[in-house]
């Protein structure tokens, strides 16, 4: 991947093309917790492949993202990823390489982006149902979780179309909490609990 200072560059290079050719705007930037704040992970809903740039616009920290392993064999997002710090992940079944990095990478401060439905959303942008591998790892590193929804961006590059058009989008940025069982819940069952209501507090804004 490029070297943290190239990224910092790209950020603002990223949001002066996001906003000439897509208007897009940020809305919740004050709930992004800062570096210093220890590890982290962003749960958003996901709606194109371009997701992950624009959400790390103004998000200067380090930051991975877990991605479908397949769309690193793709020519030139493939290689993008990669340089933007994306990490792959088998979203069928079980990854416990990909799970233990992310955990080792949250544990040391590091912040981290997950799509909790595993794909994209529907040609109309309605999400599907959350995952719940992102409560799980934030339970085990003992980090908070920020819900970010993207409004709009399933007009940019809905499925079914290979290349983005021009459409308006939006990042919302929703405060961080953390996560933990109620008394007598399991960490299954608690996971399961708390990503409804992460799903519920993205979907609020879509």
């Amino acid at each position: 991947m490029l070297p943290q200072w190239a990224l910092n560059l790209a950020h603002p290079a990223t949001h002066i093309i996001s906003k000439s050719l897509w208007r897009i705007r940020f809305r919740g930037m004050e709930h992004i917790p800062p570096k210093e704040a220890g590890g982290l992970i962003i749960a958003a809903n996901h709606q194109t492949y371009l997701d992950p740039f624009w959400i790390s616009i103004p998000i200067m920290r380090p930051l991975r993202f877990l991605a479908w392993s397949e769309a690193f064999r793709w020519p030139v997002l493939g290689r993008l990823m990669e340089w933007f710090g994306s990490w792959p992940l088998q979203v069928e079944g079980s990854d416990p390489t990909a799970i233990r990095r992310s955990l080792q990478w949250l544990k040391s401060g590091g912040a981290l982006t997950i799509f909790p439905e595993g794909e994209r959303a529907l040609e109309d942008g309605e999400m599907k149902r959350f995952k719940a591998g992102a409560a799980r790892m934030a339970l085990e590193a003992g980090v908070p979780i920020l819900p970010v929804t993207i409004r709009g961006a399933h007009r940019v590059w809905p499925r079914g179309w290979r290349v983005p058009r021009l459409a308006q989008i939006e990042v919302v940025y929703h405060p961080a909490r953390r996560l933990a069982p109620r008394p007598g819940e399991d960490t299954r069952t608690c996971a399961r609990r708390e990503m409804e209501e992460l799903a519920a507090v993205i979907k609020s804004a879509l």
